[in-house]
């Protein structure tokens, strides 16, 4: 049983050929959608119109939740806070406990640009002089956000090399600094609470290493937190510490302080585009009817796809170089967001809410996975997204090959190859019984549902825009399903036991754990002694 119960019946028809409803132009129209600089088609899917307007029927309910949303309702129920990334790079008064939040969001911006160019100019130095490199620390939204979009802006750097070292693998800050002058890199520390355990321990070490060769290294560190004594604790001027609201989660704060690398790298006048990208999909979600409302529609495919069709997984197939983190960075959009076990009024759910997403950017995946998605027994809806131009003029006909490639894959997975098709291929090399062996190795049976979204180039504001339009892709999905999408409490109970676990990798008393980990531990700590 589904868990988006009133459009079970839908099921029925999912088995239709999109090459032949494809040739219905009144339908291919309604689903191929414009906004701003996007063309988004989702008629290579097996959605009918019947279906469509069932679809939309059943999103009624969004419209309301999108404007308790955005008015600053505390729409995160389970932890009573409001859900309000979008004030970030807002414009319009947004109340909460009848306060505008909006003074200090712009006041908190106005200090990033001032910082930004501080750091951009050489106004504010390292003990080495001008700032080189700048390493932000974080982890999850702290990390994937600035890291994804600025290797995904890299046209637009002319300031500082930025780095993000993330994980508590020695390896990652132990790479990252192979490069660095200790004496003119800023470090960024990214932690609301100040209190994340891999991103502290990652921080000391850093200190610690600066502090081998200047005399001050705190003097080099900034953080993104709203704990101020725990910042001037660690040593960090209050000047450079830029806190953020409890209504802003993780993984949805790139558009505030956590953006902070990013706009040392690209400039705030190009931050600003960013977040100019983001508030006009903001708009048009706020103001456009269903039937024209590209996150809804997205949302409404990703819905068929995984509730209807029952598809368990999802591939983001970006063709674009700089968009490899973007797979990543949406995987922990959705799945950290909707991957829920019961309803907002706590009930269990009956089956499962969010798909496995997972990508790479094309036309790698092409000689790899993508072997399994033409010709694997499991469907996978496919999410391309390419631009009209690239960044490299005098590498043009590389672009021109790339997008070929892109429209190409999602053509094949529609038409697929039949079997006479196949034979086609092999007749004359093979006859009889090793004819339509051979033959059936190369058949590719099609149907295969894509979504392809266009765009002119890849510019601070289209990135802006693409990621807003996928934040509320998940929000859409999220009400559709009963769910809270702006909780985690998934993440909490690995840390928990992390924490537990410490002491017994040291050689403490395991004798309460379970028989495998108890043996796991003992192998461990023999081979580390």
């Amino acid at each position: 049983m589904s868990i988006w119960t009133p459009l079970d019946d839908l099921r029925a028809t999912k088995g239709a050929r999109i090459t032949e409803l494809l040739a219905d132009e009144a339908r291919t129209g309604r689903m191929i959608r414009r906004t701003g600089p996007f063309l988004f088609d989702f008629s290579k899917t097996a959605i009918t119109g019947p279906a469509l307007d069932r679809l939309l029927a059943a999103a009624s309910g969004v419209p309301a939740r999108r404007d308790a949303m955005f008015e600053g309702a505390r729409i995160n129920e389970t932890e009573g806070r409001a859900v309000l990334h979008t004030a970030l790079r807002g414009e319009r008064p947004v109340m909460v406990d009848g306060v505008d939040v909006m003074g200090e969001v712009h006041d908190t911006l106005a200090r990033m640009r001032e910082f930004a160019g501080d750091v951009r100019d050489g106004t504010f130095q390292g003990q080495g002089g001008r700032i080189t490199d700048v390493v932000n620390i974080g982890i999850g939204g702290s990390d994937l956000g600035p890291a994804m979009a600025t290797l995904a802006l890299a046209p637009y750097h002319d300031g500082p090399r930025c780095h993000f070292v993330s994980n508590v693998d020695g390896a990652d800050w132990a790479e990252t600094a192979k490069d660095l002058d200790p004496g003119t890199t800023l470090v960024i520390v990214a932690s609301k609470t100040f209190t994340t355990i891999e991103t502290l321990t990652n921080a000391t070490t850093v200190r610690d290493w600066m502090g081998e060769e200047v005399s001050d290294p705190a003097s080099q560190f900034a953080a993104l937190s709203s704990a101020l004594d725990k910042t001037s604790e660690f040593g960090i001027d209050p000047s450079r510490v830029f806190g953020f609201a409890d209504w802003v989660g993780g993984r949805y704060s790139m558009w505030g302080p956590i953006g902070l690398s990013l706009m040392i790298a690209i400039g705030s006048g190009n931050f600003d585009a960013f977040l100019r990208g983001a508030r006009e999909m903001d708009d048009h979600f706020r103001e456009a009817d269903l039937a024209e409302n590209l996150p809804v529609l997205l949302a409404l495919v990703g819905l068929w796809n995984h509730q209807v069709c029952g598809y368990p997984t999802r591939a983001v197939l970006p063709y674009d170089n700089r968009l490899a983190r973007l797979p990543a960075y949406l995987q922990q959009l959705e799945m950290e967001s909707n991957g829920k076990g019961v309803t907002m009024a706590g009930d269990p759910l009956p089956g499962p809410a969010g798909p496995v997403v997972w990508g790479e950017p094309g036309t790698n995946g092409q000689h790899a996975f993508y072997q399994l998605i033409h010709q694997g027994r499991m469907p996978v809806p496919c999410e391309f997204m390419v631009a009209a131009q690239g960044h490299e003029p005098a590498l043009d006909h590389h672009h021109r090959l790339l997008i070929a490639n892109c429209l190409a894959q999602s053509e094949a997975l529609l038409k697929g190859r039949s079997h006479a098709e196949a034979r086609t291929k092999v007749e004359g090399k093979y006859d009889g019984n090793e004819l339509e062996r051979q033959a059936a190795h190369r058949v590719f049976e099609g149907n295969r549902p894509s979504t392809t979204l266009i765009y002119p180039q890849l510019t601070p504001a289209v990135l802006g825009g693409i990621v807003a339009l996928y934040e509320h892709r998940v929000f859409v999905e999220g009400v559709m399903l009963g769910i809270n999408s702006f909780d985690q409490w998934g993440v909490e109970l690995g840390k928990e036991l992390a924490t537990s676990l410490g002491p017994l990798v040291d050689g403490g008393d395991a004798s309460r754990k379970d028989a495998s980990t108890r043996t796991l531990l003992a192998q461990l700590l023999d081979w580390r002694h």
